[in-house]
């Protein structure tokens, strides 16, 4: 029965699908219990049959998920065979399968990276803000992979993402993943100077970058220039990287341990924030919702104070009113009086 389903998803044939669960109401079940298999939707995925693969993902969501022996998804399948309107719909169907990793942790928007599909990397980011996170198993982002491929313009992608997104915390998103570092500490600038790519290192300068920080052997973008001056492109990168105000490893002070900064003794500056912090986070969330509401009463009381004093807003203006009708009726009566 499973022979005859992998048959079906091969040629797109969704009549004989539907027999066979008519045959066997479980058969689409049986996939569960058979773990790294190319199930009916990866068959279909890399042979390009969108309507039968949107009808299994339909029939059966979790499959969508599965790895086959390869470690590759449905999606990655779709990607690798260049079926890209069927990974569109893929993503149209489900946003979330843009973060699915596969082998060695490469998600779909890595590969879309790695092979310059721009368009692909767009709609990913759009459909699904939270990639731009995702790391492989190497602790790569997405910044990374475009440099260690030669991706440039997927590179000018990813980057420009994250200066216009202006979701919630974007800011710190920006900062995190800019300066995010691999398993051997190097952030996507490092990355640029090693692979001796000056367009990358322009780039990411110019997007603020910090130019300061150090990978795992205690080197900045600057110390691997110096190390390699041998590298072609090494005096333009380094004018990059000077321009940009980098600097020597050495001419930087060493950021104190989590370890020597547990040991040291509290200051009473480090105290105050801790102390409102705990105590912010004893209070429950209804309290904190009663309090927030209390305030808003207050805040809109007295602003409604301050439109509408006693006797009303005009109430200043209609005195000046009549107290200038009195006086211009006085002088007009003491003219008439006047021999």
């Amino acid at each position: 029965m499973i022979d005859s389903l992998i048959s079906a998803a091969k040629v797109g044939d969704i009549d004989l699908l539907y027999k066979l669960i008519q045959m066997q109401p479980y058969v689409l079940e049986h996939t569960d219990f058979m773990p790294f298999v190319d199930t009916p939707l990866h068959v279909a995925a890399a042979a390009g049959h969108a309507s039968f693969a949107t009808e299994i993902m339909r029939l059966k969501p979790s499959s969508v998920w599965k790895l086959n022996q390869c470690g590759l998804s449905p999606m990655h399948l779709a990607l690798q065979n260049k079926h890209y309107r069927m990974v569109c719909r893929f993503v149209n169907i489900n946003k979330d399968l843009v973060r699915v990793k596969g082998r060695e942790g490469l998600t779909p928007l890595h590969i879309a990276t790695q092979t310059g599909r721009t368009d692909l990397v767009a709609k990913f980011l759009s459909a699904c803000p939270g990639s731009i996170e995702d790391v492989t198993v190497r602790s790569e982002t997405a910044l990374h992979i475009a440099v260690k491929y030669d991706q440039f313009k997927a590179l000018e992608v990813l980057v420009g993402w994250l200066q216009r997104n202006c979701q919630r915390l974007a800011e710190d998103r920006e900062k995190r993943v800019l300066n995010w570092q691999d398993e051997a500490g190097n952030t996507a600038l490092h990355l640029s100077v090693l692979k001796g790519f000056p367009q990358a290192v322009r780039l990411l300068i110019d997007r603020n970058i910090d130019k300061k920080v150090k990978n795992f052997e205690d080197s900045t973008a600057l110390d691997i220039v110096e190390i390699n001056q041998t590298q072609a492109h090494c005096a333009l990168i380094r004018n990059e990287l000077v321009r940009g105000g980098a600097l020597r490893g050495f001419s930087l002070a060493n950021v104190p341990l989590l370890e020597e900064e547990l040991r040291a003794k509290i200051t009473f500056n480090e105290r105050i924030p801790i102390y409102v912090t705990r105590l912010r986070k004893r209070i429950s969330n209804d309290t904190r919702n009663a309090l927030l509401v209390i305030a808003i009463l207050f805040v809109t009381s007295t602003y409604e104070e301050a439109l509408s004093p006693p006797g009303g807003v005009y109430q200043g203006e209609a005195s000046s009113v009549t107290t200038s009708k009195k006086t211009r009726a006085s002088l007009h009566q003491r003219d008439y009086a006047t021999p």
